[in-house]
């Protein structure tokens, strides 16, 4: 098949990366940096104003992200901005603040309001330049021409289109990655390696996104082992180059139905996506069983199954498996109704998680009933 695909952003990867903020935001005079209040716990905020004042760059703070934040703290932020003359905006955090801080680049110089952003407005070239500096290895989006975004209206998760150029540096540190403690730490690996398998397995996935995520996978598999065996200084190299794959690889290829799901739950209910991505895998992968076999049967080869041999329905079932067995050894979160959640309630979250674009290419055809089955399965 034929591969069109654009990376805008300077891309630093690697340990101690963030010392580079300062020569990579030279340009900006005035910064603005989006951020969430548990950064300042490890003085990770401090760190970066010193890093960039240093640089003769001013930063200005705005960190009232609400646990639950929706889209339209962007409003608040981009008065800010603009009351400030920020001439870029730097996003530093997890996945809300990312979502955040691209929202409010958009929307700063341009007339475009939240809420016709949500409601599919493309937005213009009359931006503010975003830089990316996440402290989390599992954004699908990061180099995506679109991101999910929280609606405050119904809490629903859209898809908001990027316009080109508007990520002009992503800085990828693993040193600046949350901290999660107890058995609820690994979910994170089971997370990413749900996203990478659904864009392994979907119709837009090519050789170049095929060996990308297979890294990625490996690299997933490595750290969850990493978790079981209790090696957690194998762990944040191998996360951050996971994600860097990861996010190269969904941007070429596509996620699916899982991560549609993981989103519009996080976004509805106070349950993090991490956890419902990871009670999702796998009844993910027994549909990728029947929906592309021999991708599935590579998957547990990557992960260590003696696939050698054996019949591809046979090696596609041994992923599953594999993955069921060491969820149980971790004993992660297994199923949503131990989580309060009312499956009556779930309905409106399958409608929403089937609508947004990127499903339509997972490798089998995903109604809002199919949706709604799998989120009662995983009950």
């Amino acid at each position: 098949m034929d591969i069109s695909f654009q990376l805008d952003p300077e891309i630093a990867i690697g340990l101690d990366t963030v010392n580079r903020a300062g020569t990579i935001c030279n340009e900006f005079g005035r910064v603005l940096i989006i951020t969430e209040q548990v950064l300042y716990e490890n003085r990770s905020i401090e760190r970066l104003t010193s890093i960039l004042e240093d640089s003769g760059i001013e930063a200005i703070i705005f960190d009232e992200i609400p646990a639950q934040a929706t889209a339209d703290v962007a409003e608040a932020a981009a008065v800010l901005a603009q009351g400030a003359r920020c001439s870029a905006i730097i996003g530093f955090g997890g996945l809300k603040v990312q979502s955040i801080a691209r929202i409010t680049a958009i929307i700063a110089k341009s007339r475009l309001t939240v809420f016709e952003l949500l409601d599919g407005a493309n937005p213009n070239t009359n931006f503010i330049p975003y830089i990316a500096i996440p402290t989390t290895g599992r954004d699908p989006f990061l180099f995506s021409r679109s991101f999910i975004a929280i609606d405050p209206r119904d809490r629903s998760v859209k898809l908001v289109k990027l316009p080109r150029g508007l990520c002009t540096a992503a800085i990828i540190d693993g040193g600046l990655s949350e901290t999660l403690s107890g058995k609820f730490a690994s979910t994170t690996a089971f997370d990413g390696f749900c996203v990478a398998v659904e864009a392994y397995c979907s119709t837009r996935a090519s050789f170049l996104s095929d060996s990308m995520l297979e890294q990625a996978i490996l690299l997933y598999t490595q750290m969850i082992d990493s978790y079981i065996d209790d090696k957690m200084s194998d762990i944040s190299g191998g996360a951050t180059n996971a994600g860097l794959l990861l996010a190269l690889g969904c941007a070429v290829s596509s996620p699916g139905i899982g991560t549609a799901l993981a989103f519009a739950l996080n976004g509805r209910f106070p349950v993090a996506k991490s956890w419902c991505s990871t009670i999702l895998l796998p009844y993910i992968l027994e549909r990728l069983v029947s929906a592309r076999p021999e991708k599935l049967a590579k998957i547990a080869t990557l992960m260590g199954e003696p696939t050698m041999g054996a019949p591809v329905g046979e090696s596609a079932n041994m992923a599953v498996d594999s993955i069921r067995r060491r969820m149980g050894i971790l004993k992660v979160p297994a199923r949503f109704k131990d989580y309060n959640l009312s499956l009556d309630r779930l309905v409106p979250t399958a409608e929403t998680a089937r609508n947004l674009e990127f499903v339509a290419f997972s490798p089998w055809t995903v109604s809002s009933d199919d949706a709604y089955d799998l989120l009662k399965q995983a009950f």
